[in-house]
């Protein structure tokens, strides 16, 4: 009779040695698939809040590709993260995002300083709701984004949590790592900075007629026409990003903006125009020879246009082809 373990005729030497190998590989095999089930559901989690994270992200840089950028910054964290520890997935994304994108925004602006010409903000496609799916349209036409970029980076951040997303006071402390009476105070600068510089719109029906009455006249040349739709602080902003016969300076004034579109109408002899719905309003695509040139967007009060938005920036133009 053989001692126990010891190897019996026939059997082939190491058996027990092979059968720990096939104990050890199934638990590798079953931890695998754990694994792959987690990062499946962090998956799921993900995807189903990134829309909003898209919109805090978007509403902070004002720019669709340094937000796309900030948004797989956030996938890769959490894959590392231990989820296992987070007890709200969704807040805790979300606050990653806009810890993110102030720490961005620093660096933007700093880049901004030498950017050729105006800076606009890169308009997103909201007609067909790409990845902002936000609860609100605050924070998102181009008046809004371009008078948000005067604001602190928290105040920005507090704002949009705010007003696009409606965080409490207590959620958004937690978020920029300040307390509930500071939060209140950053979003009561925000609002009244916003409310001071910022027109009442017209009406969308009233938006959009000003907008064609705006490209018949300066197709036409008609210097009278222009300044009777222009508010007396009219202003216009070209962002070519240092495009070749783009404007590099603002125009401001009725009568100076009149005099510079009757000058610049040889632009509109090969440009065809269609509506599209960018950043929440209605704008004006701009195609020459058969090819997207950019966007006009305008700011309107009851006074006339108030902004007229020369987006131009070939960099800046993917949303724009898209929506064309």
């Amino acid at each position: 009779m053989h001692a126990t373990g010891a190897v019996g005729p026939g059997e082939p030497e190491g058996l027990g040695h092979a059968e720990g190998l096939d104990q050890v590989a199934d638990r590798d095999h079953a931890a695998d698939l754990d694994q792959a089930d987690d990062l499946d559901q962090a998956a799921a989690v993900f995807t189903s809040v990134r829309p909003r994270l898209f919109g805090i992200a978007y509403r902070m840089l004002g720019s669709a590709t340094d937000a796309e950028d900030l948004v797989q910054d956030v996938w890769l964290r959490w894959q590392t993260t231990d989820r296992r520890a987070v007890v709200n997935p969704s807040a805790f994304l979300a606050t990653a995002t806009t810890r993110l994108a102030i720490n961005e925004l620093q660096s933007a602006r700093v880049r901004r300083e030498t950017y050729v010409g105006p800076w606009l903000p890169e308009p997103v496609d909201t007609s067909a709701d790409p990845y902002l799916g936000a609860e609100r349209g605050e924070a998102l036409e181009f008046a809004a984004l371009l008078l948000m970029e005067k604001l602190t980076p928290n105040e920005r951040a507090a704002y949009v949590l705010r007003e696009a997303f409606g965080y409490s006071y207590a959620e958004i402390a937690e978020v920029v790592r300040s307390t509930e009476p500071a939060v209140r105070q950053l979003v009561s600068r925000a609002r009244r900075h916003m409310t001071r510089e910022r027109h009442t719109p017209v009406a969308a029906a009233a938006h959009k007629e000003l907008l064609t009455t705006f490209v018949d006249a300066a197709r036409s040349g008609d210097m009278a026409a222009l300044e009777r739709l222009f508010a007396p602080g009219v202003t216009s902003l070209s962002d070519g990003g240092g495009r070749h016969q783009v404007a590099r300076r603002a125009v401001v004034g009725a009568e100076a903006v009149a005099k510079f579109l009757v000058a610049m109408a040889w632009f509109w002899e090969d440009v065809e125009t269609r509506f599209a719905t960018m950043n929440g309003q209605t704008c004006v695509v701009l195609v020459a020879g058969g090819s997207v040139y950019g966007l006009l967007a305008v700011e309107a009060s009851d006074d006339g246009i108030e902004q007229l938005l020369w987006m131009v920036n070939p960099a800046k133009n993917a949303e724009i082809a898209a929506s064309a």
